[in-house]
């Protein structure tokens, strides 16, 4: 796959053999003639990582392996959104999890928010829930509070490159990568590599307008898709008696109400998206995520049949693919940017 020569491979794999990264598995005859194939396995205990999900209010957190696999997680209120209460709280919170794994190698750090820079040098340029402006060099801050490499990404950047890895070994290349919840996210990955734009800000679709004549969003457009879709637009065209989304989720499940119309609405709103998306990229697969999945499974029908009207062909289910969702996926994904820096 990589197009190396026998003996590069030779001496890369004798080099991730001395390091600890990977070790000998069982031999494997493939053929009937020639050599058995040795088979190598990741020593995913190698290494450590921890993975950080900033929201506006609290501080999410993972510890994975090599490969990815949660070994902890916990959650905290902020002490205080401002920059120097966020990186003090996170090097705390850093020398208490290295107490437990001696072996922690990074750390990698996700929000929303626009994010540039070289890897281990980025700028937060601005993030909305956390109410920060102007230039914040958070990977800087936190390696200099902590001693650690650090790398900070775009939440849905960071979740994007982690589908994307676990679906490179299934031969896709190309994918599109929608999230539901507070708010909209998109990610796409073309060629194999996450796009992320001249200025941080691929995939900002959550302002299209999907229904011209819909309701407004917080920025006045109306019809947008931030004025259908988020979980915030779904209570708010419920009906201001709704209540929470949960609620609304089970009374749009139960009946023909307000809810019901108020989520249906939002089902047109993803379907045009998707619908918007396959035409314009052709992306081999559309990931459908998010803790707003629930949006989804109430108005299927209504999502697919905008997105058949939409499309020639439709798109199958081979091609929209609706992952289940947890919130520590996020924080996950920050570690899997960690990763990545290491082995990339």
């Amino acid at each position: 796959m990589l197009d190396l020569s026998r003996t590069s491979l030779t001496r890369v794999t004798r080099e991730l053999l001395e390091v600890g990264l990977v070790r000998e598995g069982v031999v494997e005859l493939r053929a009937t003639t020639g050599r058995p194939s040795e088979v190598l396995e990741v020593v995913a205990s190698a290494h450590h990582f921890l993975g950080i999900k900033l929201t506006g209010d609290a501080l999410h957190a993972v510890v994975t392996d090599l490969a990815a696999a949660v070994q902890e997680q916990s959650s905290a209120a902020l002490v205080a959104p401002d920059v120097d209460h966020v990186v003090g709280q996170i090097a705390a919170l850093v020398d208490d999890v290295r107490g437990r794994f001696p072996r922690l190698t990074s750390v990698g750090i996700s929000l929303a928010g626009v994010v540039t820079g070289e890897r281990g040098g980025e700028v937060v340029h601005q993030s909305p829930f956390l109410g920060w402006a102007g230039d914040v060099p958070l990977s800087q801050l936190v390696a200099q509070a902590t001693g650690y490499p650090v790398v900070v990404e775009n939440d849905v950047s960071a979740l994007t490159a982690l589908e994307a890895w676990s679906r490179v070994g299934a031969g896709v290349s190309s994918m599109a990568l929608v999230t539901i919840g507070a708010g909209l996210g998109f990610g796409f990955v073309i060629g194999g590599r996450v796009v992320r734009g001249a200025h941080g800000v691929a995939g900002r679709l959550d302002h299209v307008v999907v229904v011209p004549d819909g309701p407004v969003c917080e920025r006045g457009h109306q019809g947008c898709a931030s004025a259908l879709l988020p979980e915030g637009a779904v209570v708010r065209n419920a009906g201001s008696a709704a209540g929470d989304y949960r609620a609304v989720i089970e009374a749009a499940r139960a009946g023909d109400g307000p809810e019901r119309r108020a989520v249906e609405a939002a089902g047109v709103a993803l379907g045009r998206l998707i619908g918007l998306i396959q035409n314009t990229v052709d992306p081999e697969k559309v990931v459908l995520t998010g803790e707003g999945l629930d949006t989804y499974r109430v108005a299927a029908d209504v999502v697919h049949a905008e997105i058949d009207r939409l499309v020639e062909g439709g798109v199958d289910s081979a091609v929209l693919d609706v992952q289940g969702f947890d919130f520590s996926e996020w924080a996950r994904a920050a570690a899997g940017g960690a990763i990545f820096s290491l082995l990339t």
